[in-house]
């Protein structure tokens, strides 16, 4: 029953991250596709970089709230069918929270073309492990202020988050006997796929060609 659980919350999660904010925002308020435009990726830096402050805003509140939405159905869900057992919950919401990124990067209503997830995958990293997310953040405004490039802040930030979980939790439950937590796992798996599609950023970070946060267009 907990996989059945976390099979539908799974397509919950992708049906709801499938509401990519910066495409129907693109469409509805300038009458064009954000994909067609800058680094052709479908998040919030590039309706920065494309559109300003409004349209990035509009993108933020929409594309964080869709990823906390995702995991409180599931909850929900989980709670009124099967009573709520802890594991049940876990399973669930980690499931929606993968299902709700892999939506916002292959959004089945936008032809699988979609973001790199970072806004989405935070949001649900703050619902699931809020301490560590809040300290992944804070790596991330640093980097961010410091080289003003936003995906070198996004890639660091989803590398240190693994870590700071596992030794926040999980040494402790191996010590006791018990096995990595499925939070963990997520966690590693979130990271994992928020890095490999930065891979194009990441080879004009080497090349020193990737574009700076606030930087004037040409």
């Amino acid at each position: 029953m907990d996989v059945f659980f976390g099979v539908i919350s799974l397509i919950i999660g992708y049906l709801m991250g499938s509401i990519n904010a910066a495409v129907i925002i693109s469409r509805l308020l300038y009458k064009d596709d954000v994909r067609k435009h800058g680094s052709g990726n479908a998040g919030m830096t590039n309706m920065l970089r494309t559109y300003g402050k409004k349209a990035a805003i509009l993108t933020f509140l929409v594309d964080f709230l869709k990823g906390v939405a995702a995991c409180l159905i599931a909850m929900l869900l989980v709670t009124l069918i099967k009573g709520g057992s802890a594991i049940a919950k876990d399973i669930a919401v980690t499931a929606a929270g993968m299902g709700a990124i892999l939506g916002h990067n292959w959004p089945l209503y936008f032809g699988f073309k979609g973001g790199k997830g970072v806004l989405t995958s935070f949001a649900i990293m703050l619902f699931i492990v809020p301490v560590p997310t809040l300290i992944a953040f804070g790596i991330f405004i640093v980097i961010v202020a410091i080289t003003r490039y936003v995906s070198l802040g996004s890639i660091i930030a989803a590398a240190s988050l693994p870590v700071m979980v596992f030794f926040a939790g999980d040494v402790l439950a191996k010590s006791a006997g018990g096995g990595l937590s499925v939070q963990f796992i997520f966690c590693v798996v979130a990271a994992a796929l928020l890095i490999v599609r930065h891979h194009a950023n990441i080879g004009r970070l080497i090349k020193g060609t990737e574009s700076k946060i606030f930087s004037k267009k040409k």
